[in-house]
């Protein structure tokens, strides 16, 4: 077991306010660490989307995000932009998640997220999974709230050009968004890939982390 370290984890929690935050945010980690280890355990909770096109795009995207991975997703029906209102459900939902997995690795939102979704679902994290290492992704939009993040996953180029080959394949709907172009997707992981001296990566925010220097 991990528990707030990092490794080569066997079971992974990813959660997204909305479909594609996940595939957005983390897509390329799900990827690096799929495409290592077959079989992989991977436990999705998307908290709006459920019953209609997005939940088909979602598990389409996923299911290629994650390839060869044991993966089980849930997309629940709250609606969009209303999450702090249905507090109880979204709670509800991330404590059955943990009940089912003990993961070694979280991929969750940011707590100073600019959108009200993506935040309230990552506070609900911290206090459903206090033992883990989670990673909180980024989400590039209008609010221009992307910060100083504290940890890094390098993406190897074949990655990185297919997973915005993947967002614009999975997620149709999204594809009149200004901000959804692969210059947006490739640009950022481009920038976060100089500052970890890699070609491309994806960042995140770590609350806490231990180590193990001496093992």
């Amino acid at each position: 077991m991990i528990r707030l370290g990092a490794g080569s984890p066997e079971r992974i929690v990813a959660v997204g306010a909305h479909c594609d935050d996940i595939a957005i945010g983390a897509g390329g980690t799900l990827l690096t660490v799929c495409l290592a280890r077959p079989g992989v355990r991977v436990d999705a909770l998307v908290l709006s989307g459920g019953g209609g096109e997005r939940e088909r795009e979602e598990r389409a995207a996923l299911a290629a995000f994650c390839p060869g991975a044991d993966l089980r997703l849930t997309v629940l029906k709250l609606p969009d932009g209303r999450m702090p209102a249905h507090w109880e459900e979204a709670k509800a939902a991330v404590e059955e998640l943990r009940e089912r997995t003990e993961p070694e690795l979280v991929l969750s939102p940011r707590t100073d997220d600019a959108h009200q979704d993506h935040r309230g679902l990552a506070k609900l994290m911290t206090t459903a999974f206090r033992d883990h290492l989670v990673l909180r992704y980024e989400i590039v939009k209008w609010d221009g709230d992307l910060g100083r993040p504290t940890a890094y996953q390098p993406l190897s180029e074949d990655v990185a050009e297919e997973k915005v080959r993947l967002l614009q394949e999975h997620y149709p709907s999204q594809r009149h968004r200004p901000w959804y172009d692969r210059e947006a997707f490739l640009g950022l992981a481009r920038i976060r890939g100089i500052e970890c001296h890699a070609r491309y990566a994806e960042a995140f925010d770590v609350a806490k982390l231990t180590l193990n220097l001496g093992g």
